[in-house]
């Protein structure tokens, strides 16, 4: 916590994240619903550093003013998940807004799969988001070959062991199934290369389609396919909160 004759007045900041007004984000304050570094702030005038302090509105992160980049693109399929290609196929760079940032994007996604990507100019939260030992959760949209039974299914759901090791999902859920097909969401905290993939053919039902549609708090919604959209204040207080920031 900065001293008081530093900072910023907490009702700016929060009336500059959008939260509210600063006259609402006072009574916000007298209410005790604004959280500082874990402990509740009753009183007006509190100054903070909103780059270096925790603030939460009824326990959700405000983040920080931004310094970085934050988007979200729907991949479509087909479309090589990096900035450049020696061989001329599309890559990411087609779909990004134009800006003078160097964007990257966080974590894997084979050029078969389409659906959520993250990229950004945020150095430590896309390395965080990326890195096995924060275990950030993502989900996919998973059609497959043929009438999976429940045994299947229950097989898929205990967990499998692949040639490089065990995996088991951290949910699973059979939306629907035809004589030809089934249709699952998968959510793993794995980052193996075609980890998805690799489990369905290993009990007999090879994807079909397969997109990403969450990774963490940040969910790809109606966001159409080659588009891409700001992440919202919410997702980024979520995401820095998952991965310790």
């Amino acid at each position: 916590m900065v001293e008081e004759t530093e900072g910023v007045r907490l009702q700016k900041v929060l009336a500059a994240a959008g939260i509210a007004s600063r006259r609402a984000s006072e009574i916000m304050i007298d209410k005790g619903r604004v959280e500082v570094n874990g402990k509740v702030v009753t009183e007006q005038g509190m100054r903070v550093d909103p780059e270096r302090d925790k603030i939460r509105v009824d326990g959700s992160r405000i983040p920080p003013p931004r310094r970085h980049i934050y988007v979200v693109l729907n991949k479509p399929r087909g479309v090589v998940a990096t900035l450049e290609d020696p061989e001329g196929r599309p890559t990411l760079s087609d779909y990004l807004p134009r800006t003078r940032e160097r964007l990257f994007h966080v974590g894997r996604l084979d050029t078969e799969t389409e659906g959520l990507i993250i990229l950004t100019n945020d150095g430590e939260l896309g390395h965080r988001l990326s890195h096995p030992s924060y275990e950030v959760r993502k989900t996919y949209m998973v059609e497959v070959a043929g009438n999976m039974d429940n045994k299947t299914f229950r097989r898929l759901e205990k967990g499998l062991r692949l040639e490089d090791g065990p995996v088991k999902p951290d949910k699973l859920k059979l939306v629907s199934r035809t004589e030809t097909r089934s249709l699952l969401n998968v959510t793993l905290h794995e980052g193996r290369n075609r980890i998805v993939r690799r489990m369905m053919e290993a009990v007999g039902h090879p994807v079909d389609r397969l997109s990403r549609i969450g990774i963490g708090p940040v969910r790809l919604g109606q966001l159409p396919v080659g588009q891409t959209r700001d992440i919202t204040p919410e997702e980024l207080g979520a995401l820095m909160d998952l991965v310790g920031l």
